[in-house]
């Protein structure tokens, strides 16, 4: 895939500024959605947003978007009016176009439209949307909330491509010519938001005559009749056909659908036709001239509609959605708020618990010291008994001692005694 980008300033005393994006390999494009290069305008950086294939639709969606709206600073906003074109590139008139105006801000950042052109339209090959497989995108954007200056008609008719184009050829030609002393550059006059190019500036006429103005207009209609085109009933036919099966279309499609053209023909040949049997009236006549205007307005009026009416749903949708948002949120609260009541418990529980554990170690603490303190008493207690068990010992023997001279004392006063009773 290949893009070619280029930005173009248009100084015609208004700040409108031109981008072109020429995207090669159209056909082939396997992404949902796809980003022009940055350009600045009046300070901000944007950039253009397609989908190739439909944003949902069945149509090439296209946006302008503020490119760095996530760093501009808290309550920005841009107003900014712009026209986009997807250009035929058979023939320019024929182009897709749609102009809108919006007040870009952080909550709408982009604005276009979804349906900017039908699928089977862009990919017609009779149609030179895809020449090549090349898709050429034009965006007109002006910042200046005074003018009201950008229209399908405006764009069609600004090709600034060309002109630059044009220009370069007639400066080569002079440069190859220049020994031809009659060549002379072409000058190239470009549009002004108050003058067009086939306008001329001239000194106020005088006021004419009765008689001169009439001369005047019987000599036109004489030459006008004489040049006129004559069609055929079946042309005529043909041209009413057209235009049925235009209007048994819906407004929007016919904006999308780029029959603007043929219809201009079409109407012009019934305008123009005079049968034998059937003449139509000048009311008819003018009318019928209108027609092709008529069209135009309510195909953009119809346009505008569905647009506002997208974007309704679009709000609807991003309501509905936050809303349901909002009551997940809320059930997930309240469940939340149950746990963290649950948990409280638990904790209380739990501080309970260690209290009593608290309670518990300080009494096996106490008793611990209690213990150590009665075992060291009585160890003590024990030492100081081994010293006197020693001495102990050695009265024990010595009392064994006198025990048994007590003993063989004893038995000699026995002796003693049954000697005497032996002689009584």
């Amino acid at each position: 895939m290949a893009v070619d980008s280029k930005f173009q300033s248009m100084d015609i005393d208004v700040k409108i500024k031109k981008f072109t994006w020429r995207i090669q390999n159209f056909s082939s494009l396997e992404v949902k959605k796809l980003y022009s290069e940055v350009f600045t305008v009046d300070g901000y950086k944007w950039r253009i947003i397609i989908f190739p294939k439909g944003n949902h639709v069945d149509h090439l969606s296209i946006y302008l978007d503020v490119a760095d709206s996530a760093t501009l600073p808290y309550g920005w906003s841009k107003y900014a009016q712009v026209g986009f074109g997807v250009i035929d590139q058979f023939d320019r008139e024929t182009s897709s176009t749609r102009v809108t105006q919006h007040c870009f801000n952080a909550r709408e950042a982009d604005w276009g439209f979804t349906r900017f052109l039908c699928l089977t339209e862009l990919h017609n090959p009779k149609r030179g949307y895809l020449l090549n497989d090349e898709c050429l995108v034009e965006v007109y954007v002006c910042t200046d909330k005074t003018l009201d200056f950008i229209s399908s008609e405006f764009i069609v008719e600004t090709d600034w491509d060309e002109l630059k184009a044009k220009e370069a050829d007639c400066v080569k030609a002079v440069m190859d010519n220049q020994k031809t002393p009659t060549t002379k550059p072409v000058e190239i006059t470009l549009p002004s938001p108050t003058q067009s190019s086939s306008q001329t500036v001239a000194t106020e006429p005088e006021e004419p005559a009765e008689e001169d103005m009439n001369t005047f207009f019987t000599s036109l209609e004489s030459e006008l009749s004489s040049s006129r085109m004559l069609y055929s009933k079946e042309e005529a036919k043909e041209a009413l056909a057209k235009i049925k099966e235009a209007l048994n279309t819906t407004p929007v499609n016919l904006n999308d659908s780029g029959k603007f053209s043929p219809l201009k023909q079409a109407i012009m040949i019934l305008a123009r036709f005079d049968g034998s049997s059937t003449t139509l009236t000048i009311e008819q006549k003018n009318e019928l001239l209108d027609l092709e205007e008529r069209l135009k307005e309510l195909a953009n009026r119809a346009a505008k509609a569905v647009q506002d009416k997208d974007q309704l749903t679009a709000k609807e949708s991003i309501k509905q959605t936050m809303t349901c948002n909002l009551e997940s949120s809320l059930i997930r609260y309240k469940e939340v708020e149950t746990e963290v009541k649950q948990v409280d418990q638990i904790l209380a529980a739990l501080r309970e618990e260690v209290e009593e554990a608290q309670k518990r170690k300080e009494k096996m603490l106490a008793e611990r010291k209690g213990i150590y303190r009665s075992c060291k008493e009585m160890k003590m207690e024990l030492d100081a008994l081994g010293k006197e068990l020693a001495e102990c010992e050695a009265t024990a023997k010595v009392g064994e001692e006198e025990e048994k001279s007590v003993e063989a004392e004893w038995g000699r006063i026995k002796d003693f005694i049954s000697s005497i009773e032996a002689k009584i």
